[in-house]
């Protein structure tokens, strides 16, 4: 496992309570006893000579005294006086580790209290403690690599402690090694906790580590002829184990058994409650480490031991004896005397020793399932046999190997041991371990899991879905700041709920996007979901506070009113749980989740551009917040990334049908507050997707409406508008083309008057805001009849025409899709003649035919009424229209303010005033027709566009100069404010101009270098600021107080800025007669002047050339994206124009106020959704979806490919073959 601490930040018991601490409950063991040893009379027992002893010495020893020699008896306890950090030399920068010296006989728990509490670190979820010889041993290369190789992946990935003896020697150097990957690493999850548990009396300059709370640099270097030992530099923590003694090995083994047991009985809520397992591993070793074996597998609970062949001596012994005791211990006995004679010459042992130690190793095969050998073979992995051993030998049922497979992480492991044929599952125990999964961010086992039958439509509920934003696991995010935006004054423990992430999502959505989870609808499923869960409530009863409020604005109707009593009894489903997964996944900042859940399930696009968007928003969130800049551009790159995805699923299903591709782009996304894909991807800006042919052909097609010509379109409409005769002979769609347009939901059910009472019931009303979007959803069933159900068609879409300048566009030739001949069918007109756009779409093969003839063939079969109507609402006829119309204005406007002003307006004037105030009622139709329900939020989406903004200030700043006008008194006045007002009137012919190919990303330049250039005049202020203040008070000291001296210090200064220098003002003569006085340090002001114009002209005009100069550069190299973004923007606001331009606009609002009036009066809800959309039938959703899952199949397949053929992965594959091949080279010659 990961360190969960930072030595230069977190080192927590520095502090005056943590030394205290340590003090109180750690000790050491000074021997004050001397006992002579039986080898040398001037040395204790202990090990340290007599003249270290306070008491005793050879001469003063009375006969007969007891000479055994206990710590117990014979040691003193006193508080630790070594403990803090060591600094091991050597490297190109020291590698830190914690250290403590405490008594052999030191409580456990007082232990992993320090190892937890104090040095910071998190429970274990597998201890491997390593056994083996103390003597230093050489391992075959290849083997030795596996090892390294296998014990490493397996602490890492499964967030393991590894116990070893510490010292430099033998087994634990081996070990040491396979860490020093890690050890350089000091960041907190970098280094493997390794802790080595070592004797106090053979570490090597142990004198060094002697002082409170220390920093000791150390050298890990063995003397070669001392009997003292070096710490590894390789771990990562110490426990220096003393029990008085000196150079003698043993007092670390009792207390490394008693912590290993203990850790083993901790419990791990992450776990589910089961204890923590521990795996011996044993590597070389001698006759102590077979004794070591022994009580490892006899113990309660017993410890699974992994034995690795062919490292030597005691683990070679025990593999070979296992690998006949698998045919009894029969043949064991049969070899006995080879066996002891084996030991005899191994360990150097006498025989009584050797048969001893043969009983033992009986006692250990007898545990033989305890025991897995691993030999070194073709496959192998050394962390599988550590891990697979553990699931057998803890004799857990199923679901407890899947969760500890889950908590170490190791997929491999569940796929091989876990999910084998005969294990039957119980009911619930997949959807925990999905839970956990989820909660930990474990995308394999996720993966894994749905592929093992978790059905994400039954496993995700709300009740899940919440707790999964409540979890504290996973990466940190910035989600509880912004609910704190949207929710204020919350408690420290507040339990998120789904509606406060409703209101979330909708603040980083923006515009009019609704959450699923802020509808009334849902809402009232919520309440009565958390209503049978009490104990989800945590926010003292505030949990409902947000539903509750939204109910109150209709108190008489019961929140139950929404709901049949069926569903409200129902099990609530979520109909895209991977979608709702997905918003979890980008607000939690869980970037690979995220891509795990758009690669699943439905509206791949959809969901790809909501998570683009999401996690832009999130970035400017981090970024207004003044989180670190690393957070801000690592949100960027996760919402790039979905972008590329979004734009490459397009592509790629472009290129294998378009029409159905056309369908994606318009279908409504009932999951995504009714948006669709093209809306999604204005929101998200993204210029490449809206660039697309693919979109662009769908642009085009949308522009001309119900149109159908070839060549000189502008020219053609224009002509049309000025002589309405002409129109009947323009070419116009089929009417099956003009059936499968998309359309605003108010035309869709005004065209179908049959069904619109059903559909009514999914619209949102400023009472009700519902959304039904289940399957049971009348709007699910709003097209059924629209297509002839033998005979479906598909929408026909035209190629790219220029908004502007048709004429110099070249002559597109196209084919069209249609339908077989249909004699039967008979399309609807309603009562004003317009047709009728049934677009509920199934997809099917169809013929082609050629342009022409479709228009010879079905176009003439429009009734004039109908082509009227198609041509006066298409896109590029009110375009047309409008900037007619605002031309014509504005040369009378012209007129109006160049001639003398009569004392009473005149026709001219009028008609001026005439269109600014119906301007006016557009401008308040525009909001209250927006989306939002509340006014507020209407007027918030209606400013976004500046535009709009503008033309509301300065048309009623017109209607101020109208009034002061008509009053004799202040006429003047009036014409003067006509005058500037009609500044802005001139310069609104640049959002005209931005329709065009060529002047479009010309305008978008200048806006921003407007932009700059505010940045710029702050710091010209500063400068000009400062040499007119001094020029003035020079050359003008005798000034009264006025008003007017502002302007004298930034008039001159202001205009030499454009070469007027006023060279006679510079320094002219004084004193003289007729000459101004000569004012006193008058010399300073050309110098003054110098200086300014260096810095002002050369220096900062040059400094905003540079910057406009690399916006023009910028914007020049993705005009053409940006002409095509701005031409979507252009078709949506005249699509949901009126027919009529201003003043004539007059008309068409009072059509829609007699609409208005009989909707209220038929009781009908408003509708507010003005976007185009197709609306498709069920089973042509299902298609359009089944499509859509197969081009993402496919894309993947694609991308896997394109991966194993990139060079890099060429490259890796290639480097493994060569060194498996070399290593084997390496064999055949070595023997």
């Amino acid at each position: 496992m990961a360190v969960q601490y930072h030595y230069a930040s977190t080192k927590l018991w520095t502090s005056l309570a943590g030394t205290r601490w340590v003090e109180t409950v750690f000790n050491k063991r000074e021997c004050v006893k001397f006992i002579p040893s039986s080898k040398d009379n001037a040395r204790c027992c202990c090990g340290q000579l007599w003249q270290c002893h306070r008491d005793g010495s050879p001469a003063t020893l009375r006969h007969g005294e007891d000479i055994h020699w206990s710590p117990s008896r014979h040691t003193q306890l006193l508080p630790t006086d070594a403990y803090g950090t060591l600094e091991f030399q050597g490297g190109a920068h020291p590698t830190k580790a914690q250290y403590v010296r405490l008594a052999h006989d030191t409580r456990p728990e007082h232990i992993l209290q320090l190892l937890t509490g104090e040095w910071g670190l998190e429970l274990p979820k597998l201890l491997i403690t390593v056994q083996g010889g103390k003597t230093n041993f050489d391992l075959q290369p290849k083997l030795k690599k596996v090892i390294r190789k296998g014990l490493l992946k397996a602490a890492k990935t499964t967030g393991a402690w590894v116990f070893t003896a510490g010292t430099n020697t033998g087994v634990t150097r081996q070990v040491g090694e396979a860490l020093v990957s890690e050890s350089s690493l000091r960041v907190r999850s970098g280094r493997v906790v390794s802790v080595g548990i070592a004797p106090w009396g053979v570490i090597e300059r142990r004198q060094e580590l002697i002082g409170r709370n220390k920093d000791v640099p150390y050298h890990p270097i063995n003397s070669p002829k001392s009997k003292f030992v070096a710490l590894n530099s390789h771990h990562t923590f110490f426990l220096l184990v003393d029990n008085g003694t000196v150079g003698k090995y043993g007092p670390e083994l009792i207390l490394r058994r008693k912590l290993e047991n203990y850790i083993s009985k901790q419990r791990i809520e992450a776990r589910g409650g089961l204890a923590t397992p521990v795996v011996c591993v044993v590597i070389e070793g001698g006759p102590q480490t077979i004794r070591q074996v022994l009580e490892y597998v006899t113990d309660s609970p017993p410890v699974p031991v992994i034995v690795c062949d062919g490292t030597g001596r005691a683990a070679d012994i025990l593999a070979f004896v296992h690998k006949y005791a698998s045919s009894g211990l029969n043949m064991i006995e049969a070899n006995r005397d080879t066996i002891i004679l084996a030991l005899e010459r191994v360990f150097e042992l006498r025989t009584l020793l050797a048969e001893k130690l043969f009983a033992e190793i009986l006692q250990c095969v007898r545990k033989r399932d305890l025991i897995t050998v691993f030999r070194l073979k073709e496959g192998s992995e050394l962390d599988q046999s550590i891990l697979s051993a553990l699931l057998h030998a803890q004799r857990l049922n199923p679901p407890e190997q899947l969760s500890l497979a889950l908590t170490w992480n190791r997929v491999d492991i569940a796929r091989s041991h876990v999910f084998i044929e005969d294990v039957e599952w119980s009911q619930g125990a997949l959807e925990q371990a999905m839970m956990d999964a989820l909660v930990n961010d474990r995308i394999e086992f996720v993966k894994l899991l749905l592929e093992q039958g978790v059905t994400m439509n039954k496993f995700l509920s709300i009740q899940r879905l919440e707790e999964l934003y409540n979890s504290k696991c996973g990466p940190s995010n910035t989600l509880r700041y912004i609910i704190r935006d949207v929710k204020k004054n919350i408690p420290r423990d507040y339990r998120y709920t789904l509606i406060d992430i409703g209101l979330v999502v909708n603040k980083l959505m923006g515009g009019a996007y609704r959450s699923y989870y802020t509808r009334k609808k849902f809402r009232t499923v919520y309440e009565n979901t958390m209503m049978k869960s009490p104990r989800l409530l945590r926010n003292n009863s505030s949990i409902f506070q947000a539903s509750k409020s939204l109910l109150q604005k209709n108190p008489t109707n019961s929140p139950k009113s929404y709901l049949s009593p069926g569903e409200l009894h129902s099990k609530f489903e979520f109909d895209y749980p991977f979608s709702e997964l997905l918003v979890w996944a980008v607000l939690t900042k869980r970037q690979g989740m995220a891509m795990l859940m758009w690669q699943h399930g439905e509206e791949a696009i959809a969901k790809a551009l909501v998570a683009a968007k999401l996690f832009k928003a999130l970035a400017h969130e981090a970024a207004d917040d003044d989180l670190e800049t690393e957070v801000y551009e690592e949100l960027k790159g996760y919402a790039k990334e979905f972008e590329t995805l979004a734009l490459q699923v397009l592509d790629f299903c472009y290129q294998q049908d378009d029409d159905r591709t056309h369908q994606l782009l318009t279908y409504e996304l009932r999951n995504w507050s009714k948006q669709t894909c093209l809306s999604l991807a204005v929101a998200v800006n993204h210029r490449a997707l809206l660039s697309h042919t693919c979109c662009q052909i769908l642009l085009a097609d949308l522009w001309l409406g119900g149109l159908r010509t070839r060549k000189n379109t502008n020219i053609k409409v224009m002509l049309s508008l000025l002589f309405p005769p002409l129109i009947p002979v323009l070419g116009f769609r089929s009417r099956e083309e003009l059936k499968t347009m998309p359309q605003t939901r108010e035309e869709h059910q005004d065209d179908d008057p049959v069904r619109s009472s059903d559909s009514e019931s999914d619209t949102e009303s400023e009472e009700d805001n519902l959304d039904m979007r289940h399957d049971h959803d009348p709007e699910a069933q709003l097209v059924n009849t629209v297509s002839h159900p033998s005979h479906p068609v598909t929408p026909t879409l035209q190629p790219q025409a220029p908004l502007c300048n048709s004429n110099t566009a070249a002559a597109h030739s196209s084919t069209l899709l249609v339908p077989p001949p249909q004699p039967e069918t008979v399309d609807t007109v309603d009562g004003h003649g317009t047709p009728v756009r049934q677009n509920g779409v199934s997809m099917s093969h169809l013929s082609h035919l050629d342009s022409n003839i479709f228009n010879d063939l079905h176009s003439k079969q429009l009734p004039a009424r109908t082509k009227f109507y198609e041509f006066y609402n298409a896109p590029i006829s009110k375009f047309w229209a409008h900037s007619m119309a605002y031309v014509f204005f504005l040369c009378l406007f012209t007129y109006t303010v160049l001639v003398k002003l009569p004392k009473k307006p005149e026709w001219m004037e009028w008609y001026v005033v005439a269109y600014i105030s119906t301007l006016i009622l557009e401008k308040v139709r525009e909001i209250l027709s927006t989306e939002p329900v509340e006014l507020v939020q209407k007027i918030a989406v209606w400013s976004d566009k500046l535009w709009n903004v503008c033309d509301m200030v300065f048309a009623v700043f017109f209607m101020i100069g109208l009034t002061l006008r008509l009053q004799e008194q202040t006429m003047q006045t009036g014409r003067v404010i006509y005058c500037v007002d009609i500044i802005y009137w001139y310069l609104r012919i640049l959002e005209i101009l931005s329709a065009n190919k060529y002047l479009g990303p010309l305008v978008m330049m200048m806006g921003k270098m407007i932009k700059n250039m505010a940045y710029f005049v702050v710091l010209l202020l500063v400068v000009l600021m400062a040499f007119g203040v001094c020029r003035q008070s020079i050359l003008f000291p005798n000034e009264e107080p006025h008003w007017r001296l502002a302007r004298h210090i930034f008039y001159q200064p202001y205009f030499m800025l454009y070469g007027e220098v006023f060279a006679d003002d510079i320094d002219p003569d004084c004193g003289g007669k007729d000459q101004i006085p000569c004012h006193y340090g008058r010399w300073i002001t050309p110098t003054v002047m110098s200086m300014y114009l260096l810095v002002a002209n050369i220096l900062l005009i040059n400094l905003l050339i540079a910057v406009f100069n690399n916006i023009f550069m910028s914007v020049n190299s993705i005009s053409r994206q940006v002409w095509m973004f701005q031409r979507f923007q252009v078709v949506m606001e005249f699509e949901g124009k009126p027919v009529f331009p201003p003043p004539l606009i007059i008309l068409s609002h009072i059509h829609r106020i007699i609409k208005y009036c009989i909707r209220r009066w038929k009781g009908k809800p408003l509708l507010y959704d003005n976007g185009l959309k197709i609306f498709l039938d069920g089973e042509s959703l299902e298609r359009l979806h089944d499509f859509e899952e197969e081009c993402m199949d496919g894309y993947n397949r694609d991308k896997e490919q394109k991966e194993q053929m990139s060079t890099e992965e060429r490259v890796r594959v290639m480097a493994e073959r060569t060194e498996g091949l070399m290593q084997r080279i390496e064999d055949m010659h070595k023997y």
